[in-house]
């Protein structure tokens, strides 16, 4: 298999596995389902293009993501949206932790969780460069989609939100995830929030394509 990493130490990396067909092997294949946490072994070669593992081992065993249907349709989506979101990602070991952080809590959460994926992508921005200014933020705003920035006067062009969809907006960003139950929200508003968000990443990143698994994700919540 190819499989693209996100470590610690180097950022993306791309890495060639040969998967022996020895049940024994100590590689297997299910270690490399989307947004598994592993601890790896490699030498860093910086003309080649595809890395070798010497050694990889499941980090953290998830306990309930793959036996809860919505938490894998979650992590699902959030890793085709990371795939196509860190191409370009050198090492950034305070996003490397944010991620692992944001996953192990969803694993142990037990209680409302519909939210995480609005938080998470939210949250996301702040790493890549064009989180919004929540300070400059006044009651009845328009939020600029192009400029990352709340207004007063109705930008000259679509890429915008009306004050109704840019108060939700500004609510979800002072979220986080033990307190984004709080935030009540219908499957219709969730899925609306989730096109804007994407739509937002689509205009700050280039060649960000469409998603698969993003029906998926909206049939969960209709």
């Amino acid at each position: 298999m190819i499989v693209d990493l996100f470590t610690r130490s180097d950022g993306r990396q791309s890495f060639i596995v040969p998967i022996p067909k020895s049940a024994k092997s100590k590689v297997k294949k299910q270690y490399f389902q989307s947004l598994t946490l592993l601890e790896i072994t490699w030498d860093m070669r910086p003309k080649v293009q595809l890395q070798k593992l010497h050694d990889v081992r499941v980090l953290t065993p998830y306990s309930t993501i793959p036996f809860d249907p919505d938490k894998l349709t979650i992590t699902l989506f959030l890793g085709e949206f990371l795939y196509h979101a860190l191409k370009g990602e050198q090492q950034d070991e305070v996003l490397f932790d944010y991620m692992v952080n944001s996953l192990e809590w969803l694993d142990g959460c037990s209680g409302a969780f519909v939210n995480f994926h609005l938080v998470f992508l939210m949250r996301l921005s702040r790493f890549l460069g064009f989180y919004p200014n929540l300070e400059e933020y006044e009651e009845g705003d328009y939020f600029d989609l192009r400029q990352s920035c709340f207004c007063s006067e109705l930008p000259v062009h679509c890429d915008y939100l009306e004050p109704l969809d840019a108060g939700r907006l500004i609510q979800m960003m002072r979220m986080d995830f033990p307190t984004m139950y709080l935030f009540q929200l219908s499957h219709r508003d969730r899925n609306r929030l989730l096109e804007v968000a994407i739509k937002y990443y689509r205009l700050h990143l280039p060649n960000f394509p469409e998603l698969k698994s993003l029906a998926v994700l909206q049939a969960v919540y209709e």
